[in-house]
């Protein structure tokens, strides 16, 4: 069943209210709450209007009073127009403000580069205390929600605009945990976000038909990042692949590319959107497809990394060891 992140978070939101009266829901008008949602969460909802600077110092103020104020903007506007009050009001005190981004990535597509969001997991991860999560689903958002609720300092959770499909059935999510969606010893395929992650189950698929193995992880936190169950599922594996709706510069391929070359240095390659702009128009669809964030992109950059590793063909090598050439296996 295909369901929006940013209206799963909504609808978490709002009995969680009900439940924690320190709970506060700031909007800059992002059209999301509507007058009946309003109307049920009461005093515990404010619509400041489209001024996302001034919506970061009061969530700050309100949490340093004691209240969780959950933020309602875009992730564009968040980690840009916003980023100096988050830095300094939010990340510096370590307050519990819970900045929830809608129209993350390419989501907003069809509104045009001022409008998409892709380099807010790299500027976000970079602040101190930052917990940084993007929700593959519904059920992911539901989760992370929830479990914000006692969650320490800021969070900065990526959402999307329109309904994306679930994920296959899987335990829960938890912060900080990455999320082993199938195992196998050749490669590791790691990915975050609604379009990543399917395509890097689809790719698997694919390969393991092919008689290649892939390990496919959810690395849904990019901090704290789980670099544990990166090391584990990197180890056995000749290659990692990361797939991302974000620019290569900085995101979860980044994040992946840091933790390993630390703990146990495997080669990394890194799909994402290209180092430009994007002059496309279209919706977040037929842009994940018009920049190739698609499984058969995934399947190609495995088989291609693998087939160089692998050098000659075993007929070949046996000709050149015949011949007395030195062949590295």
């Amino acid at each position: 069943m295909s369901r929006a992140t940013r209206e799963a978070y909504r609808d978490t939101l709002l009995p969680l209210l009900e439940r924690h009266p320190e709970l506060m829901c700031l909007d800059s008008d992002t059209g999301l709450f509507n007058a009946e949602h309003a109307a049920v969460a009461g005093d515990q909802y404010l619509n400041i209007g489209i001024a996302e600077h001034n919506l970061m110092g009061m969530a700050a103020g309100m949490a340093a009073c004691g209240r969780i104020p959950f933020v309602n903007t875009m992730a564009a506007f968040a980690t840009s127009r916003a980023l100096e009050a988050i830095k300094i009001d939010i990340a510096y005190n370590r307050l519990p403000v819970r900045i929830m981004a809608t129209h993350g990535g390419l989501a907003a597509g069809h509104l045009g580069p001022t409008h998409q969001a892709l380099e807010d997991l790299a500027v976000m991860r970079a602040l101190p205390g930052m917990t940084v999560v993007v929700p593959a689903d519904a059920a992911a958002t539901e989760a992370f929600v929830e479990q914000s609720v006692h969650l320490a300092g800021p969070l900065y959770v990526r959402l999307g605009r329109k309904p994306t499909p679930a994920l296959p059935a899987a335990p829960a999510p938890v912060i900080g945990q990455a999320q082993t969606l199938r195992q196998g010893g050749d490669v590791v395929l790691a990915s975050c976000g609604p379009y990543p992650v399917l395509a890097c189950l689809a790719a698997a698929d694919v390969l393991a038909a092919q008689g290649i193995e892939a390990t496919v992880l959810n690395m849904h936190t990019l901090r704290p990042f789980d670099t544990e169950t990166l090391v584990a599922a990197a180890r056995p594996a000749s290659l990692v692949v990361t797939l991302e709706e974000h620019w290569r510069s900085g995101g979860l391929g980044g994040a992946v590319a840091e933790a390993l070359a630390e703990a146990a240095p495997t080669r990394v390659l890194r799909l994402g959107m290209p180092d430009q702009f994007v002059n496309e128009v279209g919706n977040q669809e037929h842009l994940v497809t018009h920049y190739d964030l698609t499984a058969e992109r995934v399947v190609k950059t495995v088989r291609t990394a693998l087939d160089t590793a692998a050098g000659p063909g075993r007929g070949e090598r046996e000709d050149r060891s015949a011949a007395g050439v030195p062949v590295l296996t």
